[in-house]
């Protein structure tokens, strides 16, 4: 078989077998099984259960005193796989591979295997498998474990696919690439009643409603346009039924933004505004508010290392040095948050292409056809930043 046909077949069937057993968040057990047991056959050293289902794989070449550290996230989500036809659909009924995860980690184990199949490095390379990526705690789970503590690492890289870029392309920036996210439970309390007779109740659902609407006020009213942010409203729940005023109204959402003045302010507005409405109506009104994800910012010169070796590999005309940062959050931040280090996205396919389908939508599948790129992008800047005298 030629070679490359063979390492394009792995990557496949590493990503199928990873997207047909998907797990949620500190749930990886069997995923965790899978991909040690690959890192093992590929001769690395193989350290578990850091931060929970946490990985640690590490690869030595010569005497060099670097070390890289390059990352890939392990979840799935709670979201039910409409495709059923597909040869690697989801075999666990309500969780499924939506966000690209599996092809995050068949692309580090390619890495693994090329830069283990021909060590033309000089140093030291950490392959990370994280847990809990979509609720923005695994991360922080592995740096409480000692993450650091006992596998030094230098700099720290990553990578995610992106649906709506061309498959293939690659994309990063120095600075801010991804926003921070805030949560938000907005509890209204009122007097239940008959819905034929209101003035016996204080109805906290019309409370909620305004509520709603003012919030939507903040971004465009109170944030400098400069800045950005999102607030978004995305649930509301009552305890009420068709003919009765509930007592009770509950209101979800998040928030997205870069710089911490902003987030105190969304925060405080948001704290404001639903208790001036409370107020008004005659309710009690509640504001849980955490701070979830931080904002992923990419260390400068680690994010030119990165342009350098995505133009390596799919060529200069194929990579975005600058763009556009995006409201999407990344436990990724975490780590970027205590070293230097650099994210990048890989385009998936644009929308109306083969991986055009949004993340976290039931219908997403990664695009194999870029498997080999990711594999050959990380091999590529680990090469660059620990260089052989040989190679």
């Amino acid at each position: 078989m030629d070679p490359i046909d063979d390492f394009n077949g792995q990557l496949v069937r590493w990503r199928h077998h990873l997207h047909r057993f998907p797990e949620t968040g500190f749930n990886e057990h069997r995923t965790s099984d899978y991909v040690s047991e690959a890192l093992r056959m590929l001769g690395l050293d193989v350290q578990r259960g850091i931060g929970g289902t946490g990985i640690v794989a590490t690869l030595r070449a010569g005497r060099g005193p670097g070390v890289i550290g390059v990352r890939a996230d392990m979840d799935a989500l709670a979201i039910t796989e409409v495709d059923t036809a597909r040869p690697h659909a989801s075999r666990h009924a309500g969780c499924m591979h939506a966000c690209g995860h599996d092809g995050h980690m068949a692309m580090v184990l390619g890495a693994a295997r090329l830069l283990a199949t021909t060590p033309d490095f000089d140093g030291t390379v950490r392959f990370i498998f994280q847990p809990a990526e979509e609720h923005g705690r695994g991360a922080a789970a592995m740096l409480r474990d000692g993450l650091l503590e006992r596998f030094p690492i230098d700099e720290i890289y990553g990578a995610h696919n992106i649906p709506g870029m061309p498959a293939g392309h690659i994309a990063t920036r120095a600075g801010g690439i991804m926003a921070s996210e805030d949560n938000f439970v907005i509890r209204v309390h009122g007097r239940g009643g008959h819905a034929a007779r209101p003035q016996m109740a204080a109805d906290p659902l019309v409370s909620a409603a305004e509520i709603i609407l003012a919030l939507q006020t903040v971004v465009a009213r109170n944030v400098d346009p400069s800045d950005p942010a999102v607030l978004s409203c995305t649930e509301i729940h009552t305890d009420g039924i068709r003919n009765a005023i509930p007592s009770n109204v509950e209101i979800r959402g998040d928030t997205r933004s870069y710089a911490p003045a902003v987030q105190a302010l969304l925060e405080r507005r948001i704290r404001e505004i639903c208790n001036g409405i409370a107020a008004a109506h005659g309710v009690r009104c509640e504001v849980d508010y955490t701070h979830e994800f931080v904002p992923t910012v990419n260390t400068a010169a680690c994010a030119d290392a990165a342009v350098r070796a995505a133009q390596a590999v799919v060529g200069v005309d194929k990579v975005d040095a600058n763009v556009r940062p995006m409201m999407i959050s990344e436990d990724f931040g975490a780590f970027l948050n205590v070293m230097p280090g650099a994210f990048v996205f890989i385009g998936n396919g644009a929308a109306d292409r083969p991986g055009g389908v949004p993340l976290h939508n039931s219908a997403y599948d990664f695009n194999d056809a870029i498997l080999a790129t990711g594999a050959h992008y990380f091999a590529e800047l680990v090469r660059q930043r620990l260089p052989s005298a040989t190679r």
